[in-house]
C-alpha cells in the first residue's frame, strides 16, 4: 500500500521528548524547547517574533484577535482553502469575502482584490496554496493604499520564499502549520509569526490567555494579571521537543520532498503533452517547497474514477477542498465578490497524489505507472 501521507521521525524527536520530561521536568508549554523553536523561526525565517501554537487554526484565531475584527468587519480571502482560514474571523464576528483564484497558481487572484474592498474591509488573508507564493508585491501594495492589514495563511508554505523572504514573514502576521500532513510535523502544532512591531506585545498577552505573564517572568511587572482577551494557545513541551528535532533537519526534509515533486513532474509530463491531464503551472515546479503534488483531470467524473482506480491498487490519492462559498456555513457567514468559476472548476478536477518524506522512487514510479495505465 502507498498511503497519501506517512508521519515520520527524522532525528532526535524521541530523545528530546525524553529530555523534556526526565531532565527539564516540564510537560506544560513555554519551556526550553518552545523557546528553542521560537528562536529558530525568528532567526531562520526572519520573523520579528514567533509564538508556537497548538495548531495553525490557533494561530489564525490569534491573528483575527490582533486584527481587532469586530461584528460586520470584512476580510478578503479565497474560498479555496481550509475552513480554519474563514472560521477564525467568523468567530470574531467578521465576514469573509471570497474572491476567485488564479488558474496558474490556485492562489487568490490579486487583480480581483481591489474591487472587493468596501468601507468595512479590515484585512486581506493570503493563502499560499501548495506552498506557492501569492503575488505578494501587488497584495501588499493594495493593502498599503487602502490601509488594510495582511495576514498570511502559510500553513502549506513552510520554507517557501518570495523574492528572498520566507512565506509568513511578508505580511503583518503569518500563520504556519506543523500538522502531521505538512512538511515539518509534530502531530498537531502551528506558529504565529509577528512581522509588525505594533502587534508584538499584545500577541504575547493573547498567547498567555490574556495575561501579562511574560512581562512578569521577565521581571517587568511585580505580578501578572488579566489584561486582555486571550486563550490557551500554547502546545505542550513534548510537542515542541518533537518539532525542534524536525526544525534542525528541515532543509533535509524539504529537499527530499522537492526531489519527489520533481520526479512526479518529470514522469507525468508526457501525459500532459498528450492532453490526458494537467500538471501544476511550470512556475510551481520552481517555487514549490514540495508540500503537495496535484494533477488536474478533465472532469469531476474522471477524477472520481481515477481515485477509485488508484485505490484498487492500494494507492491513496485524494481530492482537496470543497470551496467554502458552496458550504452551508459559507453561505451563512460569508459572501462572494464576483464569480467563482475557476474555484468551482479546479476544485472538481484536482487530485492530490501521495507525497511524504522518505517516499521511495519506486513508489513514485508505481503511482505514475498506474496513472498511465488509467489513461493509455
Amino acid at each position: 500500500m502507498i498511503p497519501f501521507n506517512k508521519p515520520f521521525i527524522v532525528g532526535k524527536e524521541l530523545y528530546y521528548i525524553a529530555q523534556s520530561v526526565m531532565v527539564d521536568r516540564q510537560l506544560s508549554g513555554n519551556g526550553i524547547f518552545t523557546k528553542k523553536c521560537q528562536k529558530w523561526m525568528e532567526q531562520r525565517l526572519g520573523a520579528l517574533k514567533a509564538l508556537l501554537t497548538h495548531s495553525c487554526t490557533g494561530a489564525l484565531e490569534m491573528a483575527a484577535i490582533l486584527c481587532d475584527i469586530e461584528t460586520g468587519d470584512e476580510v478578503i480571502m479565497p474560498s479555496y482553502t481550509f475552513v480554519s482560514t474563514a472560521n477564525a474571523f467568523v468567530l470574531r464576528g467578521g465576514v469573509p469575502v471570497f474572491v476567485d483564484i488564479r488558474r496558474d497558481t490556485l492562489n487568490m487572484d490579486e487583480k480581483l482584490i481591489a474591487a472587493a474592498i468596501t468601507p468595512r474591509t479590515k484585512a486581506i488573508v493570503c493563502v499560499h496554496y501548495a506552498g506557492v507564493p501569492c503575488a505578494m508585491d501587488a497584495i501588499l501594495d493594495i493593502a498599503k493604499r487602502h490601509n488594510l492589514l495582511v495576514v498570511e495563511d502559510a500553513a502549506q508554505g513552510f520554507y517557501s520564499d518570495y523574492k528572498g523572504k520566507m512565506l509568513g514573514t511578508l505580511g503583518d502576521i503569518g500563520c504556519l502549520s506543523f500538522h502531521e500532513t505538512k512538511n515539518i510535523i509534530c502531530g498537531e502544532g502551528g506558529a504565529l509569526l509577528i512581522n509588525n512591531a505594533e502587534f508584538k506585545d499584545r500577541a504575547e498577552i493573547i498567547w498567555e490567555k490574556g495575561t501579562n505573564r511574560k512581562k512578569f517572568l521577565r521581571g517587568e511587572v511585580d505580578k501578572y494579571t488579566w489584561v486582555d482577551i486571550g486563550s490557551s494557545f500554547l502546545p505542550s513541551e513534548q510537542v515542541s521537543a518533537f518539532l525542534y528535532a524536525q526544525l534542525e533537519l528541515s532543509e533535509t526534509i524539504i529537499e527530499n520532498r522537492r526531489n519527489t515533486y520533481k520526479r512526479y513532474y518529470e514522469r507525468l509530463a508526457p501525459l500532459e503533452s498528450q492532453g490526458c491531464l494537467e500538471l501544476p503551472g511550470t512556475q510551481n515546479e520552481n517555487l514549490s517547497n514540495g508540500h503537495m503534488f496535484y494533477i488536474l483531470t478533465e472532469s469531476f467524473a474522471e477524477r472520481t474514477n481515477l481515485i477509485k482506480a488508484l485505490a484498487k491498487d492500494e494507492i491513496k490519492a485524494v481530492f482537496h477542498y470543497v470551496p467554502l462559498h458552496s458550504s452551508p456555513a459559507g453561505r451563512r457567514f460569508c459572501r462572494i465578490h464576483g464569480g467563482m468559476d475557476i474555484t468551482d472548476e479546479i476544485s472538481s478536477r484536482l487530485v492530490r497524489l501521495p507525497l511524504f518524506f522518505g517516499m521511495s522512487d519506486q513508489d513514485v514510479d508505481k503511482v505514475v505507472e498506474k496513472i498511465k495505465g488509467f489513461y493509455l
